[in-house]
């Protein structure tokens, strides 16, 4: 193919944040380089405005990859070429034939076009509508069935000119924008089999959190696969930042100790200040910050303004709930989006559903669950409960033994 092969990363967010953008693109650039690790490369740059991955052993893999990253609004694998209008046509060209080839249709018959170029180095001698113009006529001639669009044409083929090279692209991968992992701290997800925990995480590490997930399992209550079914999240959620560890709680000792010592309609309220308070004891370990939790607003019974009140009264540190605005469609979108959806609809129960009230408490106060809560003096099964968590690791979608 003509020219060098590249790859172009664009980031939006990070570029608003004044005295602080250096140090977001910093960590952009890292995380880049890690997302790349198990592919060939050359150096991972950071000229004005952007990051460039120089000689990758396979551009359109790369660029599907880096659009993973969070922080990342967008790639395109490209190519630097010599600064003529034949050149930047030529390259043009090639781009625009393997991406309607690409898209079934080798002429780019029933596909619109238009050539978008951005001339940041002003000594060029040729403006942008001529070079529009010259790398268009050559990419009609090649391709006939193009038709010309400029409004959300199907294919763009892109053109920036500046001042030490000059790139064409005419694909683009969107990236989840955000901030990039770890920038803003460190969060623990209390994460169950369901929809929603899975979204929150994903959505959490798009604030720029590193997570740790916390999945609370009732063996022998519930079987084996309800434990898997979280590992296969996890494993899905670490496409996108690489690698992920879910710690494992045996959580059926507390339940049984809630049960025989409460009224049943406070067992779900309990249930959850327990994992809440056990939560805190993994984050001081993990130096997290905060919690995150799948929790919307009214969704649920336990869900209720007074409920949430009741269960964040054991938190010892700041509860983030990404979801609590959003309906269930919204949230089983982003799922499909993401790909957890999927293994998140498998039947297999949670241990919240384990000695399950008939009649929940609706709107709990939180002096009367302090109250209840209190007799109950669990801090010594919670604390077994914690040491003998089971650690899982998994990178890029696969499960690491350690």
């Amino acid at each position: 193919m003509t020219g060098t092969p590249i790859v172009i990363v664009r980031y939006g967010e990070i570029g608003l944040k004044g005295g602080n953008r250096r140090t977001f693109e910093r960590a952009l650039q890292v995380r880049v380089k890690s997302a790349l690790s198990a592919l060939p490369h050359g150096p991972v740059e950071r000229p004005h405005g952007r990051i460039v991955v120089r000689a990758p052993d396979d551009p359109r893999r790369t660029a599907e990859r880096v659009a993973r990253v969070f922080g990342v609004t967008s790639t395109s694998p490209a190519v630097t070429v010599d600064r003529s209008l034949d050149a930047v046509a030529a390259a043009a060209v090639e781009h625009a034939v393997d991406a309607a080839r690409r898209r079934g249709t080798p002429d780019g018959t029933g596909l619109t076009f238009k050539v978008a170029t951005t001339r940041a180095d002003k000594r060029f001698p040729h403006p942008s509508t001529a070079v529009n113009e010259h790398v268009a006529g050559a990419v009609h001639d090649r391709l006939p069935g193009l038709t010309v669009r400029m409004k959300d044409p199907d294919l763009v083929v892109g053109v920036e000119i500046r001042s030490r090279e000059t790139l064409v692209y005419a694909e683009r991968f969107e990236g989840p924008g955000g901030l990039p992992g770890g920038s803003i701290g460190r969060a623990v997800v209390l994460f169950s089999g369901g929809i929603d925990s899975p979204v929150a995480a994903w959505l959490a590490m798009k604030r720029g959190l590193d997570v740790e997930l916390l999945h609370f399992h009732a063996a022998p209550f519930v079987g084996d696969a309800s434990k898997e079914k979280a590992v296969d999240l996890a494993r899905a959620l670490s496409r996108w930042c690489g690698r992920l560890t879910l710690v494992v709680v045996p959580f059926a000792d507390v339940q049984v100790a809630i049960k025989d010592g409460a009224d049943a309609a406070f067992r779900t309220l309990l249930y959850r200040r327990s994992m809440n308070r056990i939560a805190a004891r993994h984050a001081e370990a993990y130096g997290a910050g905060a919690l995150v939790t799948g929790e919307s607003l009214g969704q649920v019974a336990s869900q209720t303004l007074e409920n949430l009140a009741c269960i964040e009264d054991t938190a010892d540190r700041l509860v983030l709930r990404p979801l609590v605005a959003h309906d269930k469609q919204e949230t089983i979108a982003l799922a499909r989006a993401i790909g957890t959806y999927d293994v998140s609809v498998r039947p297999h129960p949670d241990c919240c559903t384990l000695f399950m009230p008939v009649r929940p408490k609706i709107r709990g106060d939180v002096e009367e669950l302090r109250a209840v809560d209190a007799p109950l003096d669990l801090d010594a099964v919670e604390a077994e409960a914690w040491e003998r968590r089971e650690i899982v690791r998994v990178r890029e979608g696969e499960r690491v033994e350690d």
